[in-house]
């Protein structure tokens, strides 16, 4: 799953926020950074994306911009570089003056339906299997990377779900557009280390319904640039307690090859919402899942754990444009719709105190 917020976030944004109350820290450290994408309830409420700004970032020290490629724009004939320059400069700005380390995942799929190409394409009667497509893709990664100059950069999302759910030629599309935009890259910065993502629980066969467990030794045949590995990850769709998860639930995926992995997004609801959702989906489950994530975390030795929403999201305010089944992934919020602190916030809080080995 993928949620792109276009948040227009303007340089006096740079002298907002304060550090919150402190919990005190554990004496455990921690290998991996934490962070969230910025997030609000509603699309149409700039006082609460800056208070969730400030709020989340104060602990955090990392930071995720996850975005389908804007091809609405693209295809309308908006520059790259000004669209970036509009939409992500002012937010990499204020992500530096926090010093926080950025991750940029980049979907050139559709990221709340596998199976298909984003609508936008498919409104357009385009397909990412096309060259000329995959021209714009590339040229757009290049473009973010560029100007953003993230310390991390995926260039396609859950690939092994897309692989399961989607015909074969939207696939291939991604698997070629993302080779050729890794080269694109690299001929322009040494140093960002690359990545795609997988789906944890499409890895282990919960949702093709088998059961058992299919690692994602395709991916990391068909992506070879990888240099690291993010995990997406919503088990409360599979699972009835965060109890049930395996201790080797992340670090299975890349057993044998030393790929460092981070959880590049993920969470589990605070609320059912629907039937599909095999857990409870109480608060205090999503407090419990926060603790028995940093073990999960602790035995894959990760560098990373990202939620990409920080609040609850009011289904009510959100345009008609955005696919329905958003609802599934409505209450991941460490905080609810209106910022209020739920069970999990405590949790998170106590995990950033760790000291980052």
């Amino acid at each position: 799953m993928m949620v792109h917020f276009r948040w227009v976030i303007f340089i006096s944004l740079l002298t907002l926020g304060c550090k919150q109350d402190v919990v005190p820290a554990t004496p455990t450290g921690r290998t991996y950074r934490m962070g969230l994408q910025n997030s609000a309830p509603r699309y149409d409420n700039v006082d609460l994306i800056v208070k969730s700004l400030t709020m989340w970032t104060a602990y955090a020290d990392a930071a995720m911009i996850t975005t389908e490629v804007p091809w609405d724009s693209l295809l309308a004939g908006k520059k790259p570089v000004a669209y970036v320059k509009n939409n992500y400069s002012g937010l990499r700005d204020y992500y530096s003056s926090k010093n926080l380390k950025l991750w940029i995942y980049i979907d050139p799929a559709n990221g709340l339906n596998r199976a298909s190409d984003a609508n936008a394409l498919v409104t357009a009667g385009k397909s990412i299997a096309q060259p000329d497509i995959q021209k714009m893709y590339r040229r757009f990664v290049v473009v973010m990377d560029s100007i953003l100059k993230p310390d991390h950069l995926g260039l396609a999302l859950e690939t092994n779900l897309i692989r399961f759910s989607s015909p074969p030629a939207i696939y291939q599309g991604i698997k070629q557009a993302a080779a050729a935009a890794a080269l694109d890259v690299r001929a322009v910065d040494p140093s960002v280390k690359l990545s795609i993502s997988v789906q944890a629980e499409t890895a282990w066969g919960k949702l093709q319904g088998a059961n058992v467990y299919e690692g994602i030794a395709s991916d990391l045949a068909d992506f070879p640039f990888l240099q690291e590995l993010g995990i997406s990850s919503y088990p409360y769709f599979n699972f009835n307690s965060p109890n049930d998860l395996p201790d080797n639930y992340y670090s299975r995926l890349t057993a044998g090859n030393n790929l460092p992995v981070f959880v590049s997004e993920g969470g589990w609801s605070s609320r059912k919402s629907d039937p599909i959702m095999t857990c409870s989906c109480s608060e205090q489950q999503q407090r419990d899942y926060i603790s028995r994530h940093s073990q999960l975390l602790d035995n894959a030795k990760a560098i990373g754990y990202f939620q990409l929403t920080f609040t609850d999201l009011d289904l009510t305010g959100l345009p008609s444009t955005v696919d329905p089944t958003i609802k599934y992934f409505a209450y991941l919020g460490l905080v609810d719709a209106t910022l209020q602190p739920k069970l999990a916030f405590t949790i998170w809080k106590e995990l950033y105190n760790r000291k980052l080995k």
